[in-house]
């Protein structure tokens, strides 16, 4: 199972230190990986654990203040990177054709790209689920050949922040779509994932992983939730 922990915006120097000495002391035969701030990615020493970043600039370099490049992610030894998240999306503006380039600029440099998509509520209730995914997938991996290895995170809007998460079975109706579409590539679900409802959520055998938010923040409900997943 591959498990990717977004700190977010979170974290001072000091505090950060601590919470690096507290998660490498976690051992588990799932794969890691940890995403923190941009301005602790040259700094963060990982055992046995992958780097990721929160995002990456759609340009390769130039006159772009505060933009992070693939390539100087590369340098730096990031292995992934999270890519179209809600809050992005929504905070930013970003659009499915921006995503497209970060992702081409993600593979160019063999960084693999952590993909989100997910409904919002009013389309969950109008049965819009599938096509809002198709169609996010489809803009976002535009003229990229699907054996390129992007890693999707299913992440329902309505799910991400709060203790509300779909059941199952709504899960895997999701998954076979993506899977439909990319055969060959991991889903991952996000979006309120916890120790406490990780049990629920693997009873589907079809997720590949999760991406982590608010739990990410916490060695030790990381360690208990590592602990549940098989």
């Amino acid at each position: 199972m591959l498990v990717v922990l977004n700190n977010k915006c979170n974290f001072e120097k000091e505090s950060f230190k601590k919470y690096i000495k507290e998660l490498n002391k976690i051992t588990t035969a799932n794969e890691v990986v940890l995403c923190p701030s941009n301005i602790f990615l040259s700094d963060v020493k990982l055992k046995r654990k992958f780097l990721g970043s929160q995002d990456v600039s759609k340009n390769s370099s130039g006159s772009y203040t505060g933009e992070v490049s693939a390539k100087q992610l590369k340098s730096i030894n990031v292995d992934y990177c999270i890519v179209g998240h809600s809050e992005r999306r929504l905070n930013n503006r970003e659009t499915n054709e921006d995503i497209n380039l970060k992702i081409k600029e993600l593979l160019k440099y063999n960084i693999t790209p952590i993909l989100c998509t997910g409904e919002a509520k009013d389309e969950r209730l109008n049965n819009k689920t599938k096509s809002v995914i198709k169609k996010e997938l489809q803009a976002c991996l535009k003229n990229i050949d699907k054996k390129e290895k992007v890693i999707i995170s299913y992440e329902p809007l309505w799910a991400i922040g709060t203790d509300d998460i779909p059941t199952s079975s709504e899960i895997e109706e999701v998954i076979v779509c993506i899977k439909d579409i990319l055969p060959n590539n991991r889903v991952l679900y996000g979006g309120s994932v916890t120790e406490e409802n990780i049990k629920e959520l693997n009873k589907t055998n079809l997720i590949d992983g999760y991406l982590l938010g608010r739990v990410s923040l916490y060695p030790k409900r990381v360690k208990k939730l590592l602990e549940e997943i098989k």
